[in-house]
């Protein structure tokens, strides 16, 4: 399979799809690999480096699209990208359509193969490419909200740890998955006062295990969440449904009993955020202030931390690319169930039921899909 990998072009998008040793095990398999000029620099990595294990290095990203297969990147395509794709092409990629009806309609027009990272799901319901970027974006927010906090950033000027004799800040985190949690090991490892949020009691008793009693653990509801952020310095939203957009759980009438110069680092913007007032910012201006709450809704957050990020992404990605260039696209997911729940659309049907339900197509079954190919 001819394999590319082109440079993110999504403002201040740091990572990249592959690194050198993912390159080097499509390779050795017979595949080849082209690369963008440059598309690994801001992870660190070199040219040099991607031609040492066989890659082919391509001057621009309509070189890479044209003569490819398959598409493996990070970010999901941005518009200008949209005219490069073409019928057929495979599309393995972190994709959120839930909340993107322009980039759905146009994967659609265009017959795309998408594959969305994020609901690749084997049978134990976990997100396993997901689950790396999800751990840094939970670790960065509360990094990300401490120093939005700041007074000379606009906040309260509260130091989340605080100093003897003075309270500590308080960090609310909505969502106790894999963004909660790494959350709260930051705020607590902070010295913060942490409170965390969620529907699944036996998810609660879980995380009792890993901080007891260092955090509070409540059982979430419209209710407790509007006590708990009434006196919060900083809010975490991570929450989280697999492919669908994420349930609006803070209004903005909860806003008004924040307090001023508070702050909210909102993780599931990607899937259209968990906060009435959340819109995507960038790393170029990445906040804004609604009824005096700091709002930080950077959708590619983990971008701060590039080469972290983007090795951290890449062993989770690989596995998956070797089975669809090893076996094709179609093969690898009528073989493999989880690869399979991560078909979002294909020949201009959509195939994951939440992305349907939420943007108003019909849905096909992926296995329907397949079989008609």
């Amino acid at each position: 399979m001819r394999v590319g990998v082109p440079k993110e072009i999504k403002t201040r998008e740091y990572r990249v799809g592959m690194v050198p040793a993912s390159v080097r095990a499509l390779t050795a398999r017979g595949h080849t690999v082209s690369v963008e000029t440059g598309a690994g620099l801001g992870s660190g990595i070199t040219d040099e480096e991607y031609a040492a294990v066989g890659a082919t290095i391509a001057p621009d990203a309509e070189t890479v699209f044209a003569n490819s297969d398959m598409i493996v990147k990070v970010k999901e395509p941005q518009s200008i990208e949209f005219p490069l794709l073409r019928e057929g092409q495979v599309l393995y990629t972190y994709l959120h359509l839930a909340p993107a009806p322009e980039l759905t309609k146009a994967l659609l027009e265009r017959k795309i193969v998408g594959i969305a990272y994020e609901t690749i799901q084997p049978a134990d319901g976990s997100l396993p490419l997901l689950t790396p970027m999800s751990e840094v974006a939970g670790r960065l927010s509360v990094q990300a909200g401490a120093h939005c906090l700041e007074t000379a950033e606009g906040g309260r000027g509260q130091l989340l740890g605080g100093v003897p004799g003075t309270k500590p800040g308080k960090v609310v985190i909505i969502g106790g998955g894999v963004v909660g949690l790494n959350a709260a090991k930051i705020a607590v490892g902070l010295g913060a006062r942490v409170t965390i949020l969620d529907l699944n009691l036996e998810r609660l008793r879980a995380l009792d295990d890993v901080f007891r009693g260092r955090v509070c653990l409540v059982a979430s509801s419209e209710h407790a969440i509007a006590e708990e952020i009434s006196d919060a310095d900083l809010v975490v939203g991570g929450v989280l449904v697999a492919g669908a957009r994420a349930p609006r759980l803070i209004t903005r009438e909860m806003l008004r009993r924040m307090p001023e110069g508070s702050v909210i680092v909102d993780v599931a913007v990607d899937q259209g955020g968990c906060v009435e007032t959340t819109r995507p910012t960038t790393h170029d201006d990445p906040t804004y202030v609604v009824e005096g709450v700091i709002h930080y809704c950077v959708a590619n957050m983990p971008s701060a931390v590039a080469r972290t990020s983007t090795f951290a992404l890449s062993n989770a990605t690989l596995p998956y690319a070797l089975k669809l260039a090893d076996g094709g696209y179609r093969q690898a997911m009528l073989d493999d169930p989880a690869l399979r729940r991560g078909l979002n659309v294909i020949d201009g049907k959509v195939t994951y039921r939440a992305v349907a339900g939420d943007l108003g197509y019909a849905f096909t079954e992926p296995e329907e899909a397949l079989a008609l190919l």
